[in-house]
Parts: C-alpha cells; structure tokens; sequence
C-alpha cells in the first residue's frame, strides 16, 4: 500500500496521467474518468478540479474562488483542501 499523500495550501494538484476530466452530456456533469472508473462531480468540485492543472497551488485556487464568490477564504480553504484530500485518498489527484 502507498503512502497517503497529505495537501495543503502549498500543494500543486493535477490529475493523474491515468485520468481525464471530461464533460458528460447525457449525465449533463463533468466526470473524471480513469481506468474502469467513472467519478462523477457536482458543479463546484468541478471547478476547483478545473483550476488544478499542476501549475498553481491551493492557495492561488482558494484565492480565485474565495474572490469569485466573495466568500470568506478560511471557509474556501478548508472545503477545497477537504474535496481535493477526498479525490486524493481516491486516486483521482497528485501533487
């Protein structure tokens, strides 16, 4: 078994080389597909995976979406580095 990659804010995720985001017009959702898996996303993780193309750290994403939704940015931050830790514990993201 591998060792369980941690993010932070200093974190520069991507999908894997294995994985491919892709929009799935008769689901009307953005999907990650990887080998025999299908993982479907709800509009706001589909964002923040769109905004983790391995060139930026967390901390540029939450400042994007914390100005874009004028919301406060401690509360940004947890919930993206809890969504990207979930899909990292999955296989589905790397730094």
């Amino acid at each position: 078994m591998s060792e369980r990659t941690i993010l932070t804010e200093d974190s520069v995720p991507k999908l894997p080389r294995h994985a491919k985001l892709r929009f799935d017009k008769p689901r009307d959702k953005w999907i990650i597909l990887a080998p025999e898996r299908v993982f479907e996303l709800d509009p706001i993780a589909s964002e923040v995976v769109r905004l983790c193309d391995g060139s930026k750290p967390v901390n540029e994403v939450v400042d994007t979406l914390a100005a874009k939704y004028e919301a406060p940015r401690d509360v940004i931050a947890k919930d993206v580095i809890d969504m990207l830790q979930g899909l990292a514990d999955k296989g589905f993201v790397v730094t």
